[in-house]
């Protein structure tokens, strides 16, 4: 990982980035108040992602969405509801690795719910919400979840979309399996996407310049301080910064690297004793081995000693090397190696 000058870092772009499901289609085209994109590149670069934990809010949308499907079939009579579960099965995420457009190389991701035609084709996705925060839907649909349904509508191929959403109680978040959506606490807001996004496929362009620029090269959208604060703190510790850290770093090391010389120079002869000790062990325990032994201990007060057999093959070099193969079969392999060397003071100070 490489930090550049502009607020972005550098990366060896993945064989397998992730791809741009519908909640980062939104946070990517800037319209998600609790993400950012340098978050939705860490994502699908696997740089960095959140750890994930099941919160109240999380567990009350899982238990109450099949109630809303429910509640759409015989409220609104769409018998015609197809889930996830209908198509792939109970463990439809394991058997799709939550994905359900295989085909697509940039786009995917996990649909809620569609209604079939008479013709058992899509007709429509239903988008299944739960919120507390019921101003949000006073005026309109909130952007970024209604860019998560028009993604998969557009990859299906369908114009219409059916967002419903439920509203909930502190009572409800505690309790979710006894929450029942009603007319008082659910809505349903359609939308056609040849009305409300007649250039939607300018927003996929504008994404898929996004994946070329930033998860092909692996240079990152810029990052704010800011906003993405908690994943710089780690990618930074994990990282060497050469503008902030490096310094710092040398200066550390140095230290550690003398306490270790005055520690090392107490214990070279019990090292060199131990050694000799443990060599005496081992001859002893090799004379215990039987026929079908895979391993001898022999225990003391404090610590036991193990010696094992294993069984390996090796290359025979010499063998090759005779009937003239070593040399078709071998190739030159670049190692790094970083090593330290401790200055010459009294020099240095007397050239200056």
């Amino acid at each position: 990982m490489e930090w550049l000058k502009d607020n972005r870092i550098k990366i060896v772009p993945p064989k397998k980035p992730k791809k741009i499901t519908g909640t980062r289609f939104a946070t990517i085209l800037g319209l998600n108040p609790w993400s950012t994109p340098f978050e939705t590149w860490c994502e699908i670069t696997k740089t960095y992602q959140k750890p994930f934990e099941d919160t109240i809010y999380t567990i009350a949308g899982k238990t109450i969405e099949p109630k809303q499907i429910d509640y759409m079939r015989k409220a609104y009579f769409m018998t015609n509801i197809v889930t996830p579960t209908d198509i792939y099965g109970a463990d439809y995420f394991e058997r799709t690795y939550g994905d359900f457009f295989k085909d697509e190389p940039v786009f995917g991701g996990m649909w809620d719910a569609l209604l079939y035609d008479s013709e058992g084709k899509p007709s429509a996705v239903l988008e299944f919400k739960t919120t507390k925060r019921a101003e949000d839907w006073s005026d309109d649909i909130p952007e970024y979840y209604a860019l998560q349904a028009a993604l998969y509508a557009h990859l299906l191929g369908v114009d219409s979309v059916i967002m419903v959403v439920s509203f909930l109680e502190e009572k409800d978040y505690k309790d979710p399996d006894k929450f029942v959506p009603k007319t008082s606490n659910t809505i349903t807001v359609p939308f056609k996407m040849s009305e409300r996004y007649p250039d939607f496929k300018k927003l996929i362009k504008k994404a898929e310049k996004w994946w070329k620029d930033h998860v092909e090269s692996g240079i990152s959208p810029i990052f704010d301080e800011k906003q993405d604060a908690e994943i710089l703190k780690v990618l930074r510790t994990n990282t060497l910064s050469p503008e902030t850290d490096l310094e710092a770093l040398i200066k550390e090391g140095e230290e550690l690297k003398a306490e270790i010389e005055k520690l090392s120079t107490l214990l070279s002869p019990l090292e060199t004793r131990l050694k000799i000790i443990t060599d005496i062990i081992k001859q002893h325990a090799l004379s215990q081995f039987r026929d079908g032994d895979e391993k001898v201990s022999i225990s003391g007060n404090l610590y036991e000693w193990y010696v094992t057999r294993t069984e390996s093959t090796e290359i025979d070099k010499d063998a090759l090397k005779a009937d003239g193969l070593f040399e078709k079969y071998t190739r030159p392999k670049i190692n790094y190696r970083i090593t330290t060397k401790k200055l010459n003071l009294s020099k240095a100070r007397d050239e200056g």
